[in-house]
């Protein structure tokens, strides 16, 4: 039995971008169990149909409308709004959660590869966002937009370089067009998730047995996360019960950036014998 009331989002139509796997395909197949129709949008139209029709399966195929769109392209991003409402009549939820990234030492980016996530995470989430929100404003509708981020938003990391930069402009988005665009009833939340696997993601980020383990022992909780966990929590926040939560970022990652944030949280791998030793030492003020 799941948190949620089955009608928690009950005709409420979400458009996700990315929509077809990963994250994205989780958080649509919940928002389809709670009642919501269903947008999904990517570049690839093979792996969107599948998608739509394995997912048709959860409620009535008729709640599921897939089309593909390069989030890079204002006009394809354009043509993707105008047909969701074309189905469906309208849009009352934006899930900006396309993205891309790889792990490289910053001196080896080229520009090109620089441009291939900027142009995804932060480009294409802006584009959406405007053609979005200047229909919901000449529409009068109010509305919520969610936007997938990333713990080191805030303060950076290295390895991820285009993709920190991106995702520290969406986070700006997310808090800037919360206050400006309150007023039209047009909300702005986002969530910043830890490591959860996703086969794109992951062959990326952590190809090896030993980088996965690496990243695991970086949680305190000692496991990656579930993407059940994460699609309950964009379920929460784009239902009306979030309704007064306004351009906020929810972190999702069992703790992971705590841990590395403290000054001193590397200590976790000093063994007991050692904190024996140097606990005499302390006394001795050594």
């Amino acid at each position: 039995m799941g948190p949620f009331a089955k009608d928690l989002l009950k005709d409420k139509v979400v458009l996700i971008t990315g929509g077809a796997t990963g994250l994205g395909r989780a958080m649509g197949e919940k928002f389809l169990e709670l009642g919501a129709k269903l947008a999904i949008a990517s570049r690839r139209e093979d792996t969107l149909k599948k998608a739509s029709e394995e997912m048709s399966l959860i409620q009535d195929g008729s709640q599921v409308f897939y089309k593909s769109c390069d989030v890079r392209d204002p006009a394809q991003v354009h043509d993707l709004m105008e047909a969701v409402e074309s189905r469906f009549g309208h849009i009352d939820v934006l899930v900006n959660n396309a993205a891309g990234n790889f792990i490289s030492p910053t001196e080896r980016l080229s520009p090109r590869a620089v441009d291939a996530v900027l142009n995804i995470v932060l480009h294409g989430t802006f584009y959406t966002t405007l053609e979005v929100g200047k229909r919901w404003i000449k529409q009068g509708r109010s509305g919520t937009m969610l936007n997938i981020v990333t713990t080191y938003a805030s303060n950076g990391s290295g390895y991820v370089v285009p993709s920190a930069a991106a995702k520290a402009g969406v986070l700006a988005l997310t808090r800037s067009v919360a206050v400006e665009w309150a007023p039209y009833g047009i909300r702005q939340v986002a969530i910043a998730p830890g490591p959860f696997p996703t086969a794109g993601a992951w062959s990326r980020l952590s190809p090896t047995p030993e980088l996965e383990e690496k990243m695991i022992s970086r949680v305190p909780l000692r496991r990656i996360g579930d993407k059940e966990e994460l699609a309950n929590l964009a379920a929460y926040l784009i239902s009306d019960y979030a309704g007064y939560i306004n351009g906020e970022v929810v972190t999702i990652d069992g703790g992971e950036w705590l841990q590395g944030a403290g000054q001193f949280n590397s200590l976790s791998e000093v063994t007991s014998e050692q904190w024996d030793a140097l606990a005499e030492m302390t006394r001795r003020g050594k």
